[in-house]
C-alpha cells in the first residue's frame, strides 16, 4: 500500500519538489519520493550560447519550455546573477566562449526550490538586462541576458541626432550606413547546405563597404562588423547618430517555395511614414529634438501643428529620396541578377522608419532557392551584389549630391553635374528611361548622340545631370 502510494505521487510530480512535498505529505513520505524518483523539472537548458558585440556581451540560454526568471546585481565584488524558476541545466558552462568578455568566471547550482542559480563574476561593472523569447519556427523557447558595458545600458532609445556645435567649413564626405541584417542569436534565413544569411549579408555589408571607401567622396559606416545581434531601432538610431545621408539594409529572402528567386528592393510604405510621424510626436524623448532633414529645427519651440508639418515634411522628403535611390540601386541589381519585382516594394520594415535619414532595404536573392544560394556562397558573386548596389547609391548622388559634401564641391568647380550610365534592360524604352532619370527625351537623344528613339538590350547609355 505504501509502495503504490509512493509510486503515484513520485509519477505525478512535475513543478513541486521535496519541500513542497514534505509540507503536504510528511517528511517520511517526502524521503520515500526522493530516494525512488529525482525531482522532475519543468525545464531544461539544453545549451547556453554567448555574443560579443562593440559596446555589450549577450547570453542566450535555449530552453526545453518556459520558465520564469529573476536578474540581479550584486557588488563587492561585482557579479550578475540569474534565478531561473524550476530548471535544471543539461550540460556546464565549460564550453562558453568568456574570453574577451567582462565575465571572469560562471558559477551555478540548483537551490532546495528546484531554481537554477547562476551566477557571473565580473570583472567590470555592466548594466543587464533580460527578456524572454517565446518558441517560434524552429528556435526553442529563449531567455536572453544582455550585459552592457559601463554603469550604464547603452542602448537606450536615441530618437535624435546630436546637435552639430561647429559648422566646418570643408567639404564633407558622403556618408553610407551599412546594415548587415539578423547577427548572433539570430541567423536569419538557412539555405541549402546550412548556408546562414547573417554570414552573407555580413560578407556583402563588408565588401560594399570596400567598394565605398575606394571611391574619393564617400565613406562606409557598418551597422555591425561582427557575429552579434543588434535591435532593429538601434540600428537605425545608429545611423541617424551618424548622420548618414543614405542607410542601406541588406539581407537574403526566403520563402516556402524553393522555386521564389529574384532580388528585391524596399522602401518605407506611405502607411509606415504616417504611422512613424505620429509616434515620433507622441514621444515624450522628443520635446527638444531635432529634425536633420529639415535644418536641424528644434521641435522644443513649436506648437504640435507645426511640429508635426516639420516632422510630416521631413518624412516625405525621405521617403521620396528612398524611392529614388532604391530605383537606381535594382536598376543595377538587374543586372547581374534576376529582380523578382521590378519597382522598388514598400513595407513597414522598423529599421526604414527614420524621419530624416534615406533608407532602403536591399534583399540580394532568395537563400531558399538552391540556384540563388550557390551563388551567394560564393566570395566573386557577394563582390558583384555588393558594387551593383553601391553602383545604384553613386548614380543616385551624382545627380543630387547633398549640399556640402566633396562631390557637390566637385560639381559645382566643373560648372557642370556628373553623368551616370545606364544599361538597358529587356521591356526598357527611351521614354521610360528619360523618366526615370528626370531628364527630357530631347535631352538624352543629343547626350548620345541619337538620331532616334531605337535602342537595344545591353546597350549603355549616358545620363545626362537633371
Amino acid at each position: 500500500m505504501m509502495s503504490s502510494r509512493v509510486s503515484a505521487l513520485a509519477g505525478a510530480i512535475s513543478t513541486h519538489c521535496i519541500k513542497v512535498l514534505a509540507q503536504r505529505y510528511g517528511g517520511f513520505l517526502a524521503l520515500c519520493v526522493l530516494v525512488l524518483s529525482p525531482c522532475v523539472f519543468a525545464a531544461q537548458v539544453n545549451s547556453v550560447r554567448l555574443w560579443r558585440a562593440p559596446d555589450n556581451t549577450r547570453l542566450v540560454f535555449d530552453l526545453s519550455s518556459a520558465a520564469e526568471h529573476k536578474l540581479f546585481t550584486l557588488s563587492n565584488p561585482d557579479r550578475v546573477v540569474i534565478d531561473i524558476s524550476n530548471t535544471e541545466l543539461k550540460k556546464g558552462f565549460g564550453d562558453v566562449p568568456i574570453e574577451d568578455t567582462p565575465i571572469a568566471k560562471i558559477r551555478y547550482g540548483t537551490r532546495a526550490n528546484g531554481t537554477l542559480r547562476v551566477v557571473l563574476d565580473m570583472t567590470a561593472t555592466t548594466k543587464p538586462r533580460s527578456f524572454d523569447l517565446p518558441k517560434h519556427g524552429d528556435k526553442p523557447d529563449r531567455l536572453v541576458i544582455d550585459l552592457y558595458d559601463g554603469s550604464e545600458e547603452t542602448t537606450k532609445t536615441v530618437n535624435t541626432a546630436p546637435a552639430i556645435k561647429e559648422v566646418s567649413t570643408q567639404a564633407r564626405d558622403i556618408i553610407i550606413a551599412i546594415d548587415a541584417g539578423h547577427g548572433g542569436e539570430d541567423p536569419g534565413a538557412i539555405g541549402p547546405k546550412k548556408l546562414r544569411e547573417k554570414d552573407v549579408v555580413l560578407a556583402i555589408a563588408k565588401q560594399m563597404a570596400k567598394e565605398v571607401n575606394a571611391t574619393p567622396g564617400y565613406t562606409a559606416k557598418l551597422i555591425r562588423d561582427g557575429d552579434y545581434y543588434i535591435p532593429l531601432k538601434e540600428r537605425r538610431n545608429k545611423a541617424r547618430d551618424l548622420r548618414a545621408d543614405l542607410f542601406v539594409s541588406i539581407h537574403a529572402d526566403a520563402f516556402h517555395n524553393p522555386k521564389a528567386r529574384g532580388a528585391s528592393v524596399f522602401a518605407l510604405s506611405r502607411h509606415g511614414a504616417t504611422s512613424e510621424t505620429a509616434r515620433f510626436l507622441a514621444s515624450k524623448e522628443n520635446d527638444a529634438d531635432l529634425i536633420g532633414g529639415v535644418g536641424g529645427v528644434s521641435l522644443n519651440d513649436k506648437d504640435n501643428v507645426l511640429a508635426g508639418v516639420l516632422v510630416d515634411l521631413s518624412m516625405t522628403a525621405t521617403l521620396t529620396s528612398s524611392l529614388q535611390v532604391g530605383e537606381q540601386v535594382l536598376n543595377n541589381m538587374g543586372r547581374i541578377s534576376k529582380l523578382h519585382k521590378k519597382q522598388v516594394e514598400q513595407a513597414g520594415f522598423a529599421v526604414l522608419k527614420s524621419p530624416d535619414v534615406p533608407s532602403i532595404l536591399v534583399e540580394t536573392g532568395f537563400i531558399s532557392n538552391p540556384h540563388e544560394a550557390n551563388k551567394l556562397a560564393t566570395s566573386s558573386y557577394r563582390k558583384f551584389m555588393a558594387k551593383a548596389i553601391f553602383n545604384g547609391v553613386q548614380s543616385y548622388f551624382d545627380r543630387q549630391p547633398p549640399a556640402g559634401t566633396w562631390l557637390a564641391l566637385q560639381q559645382h568647380k566643373s560648372g557642370t553635374g556628373l553623368s551616370s550610365k545606364y544599361t538597358i534592360s529587356k521591356g526598357d524604352t527611351l521614354s521610360g528611361i528619360a523618366k526615370r532619370h528626370s531628364v527630357s527625351v530631347k535631352k538624352l537623344l543629343e547626350h548620345n548622340r541619337l538620331s532616334d528613339a531605337s535602342i537595344r538590350v545591353g546597350q549603355t547609355l549616358k545620363i545626362p545631370a537633371s
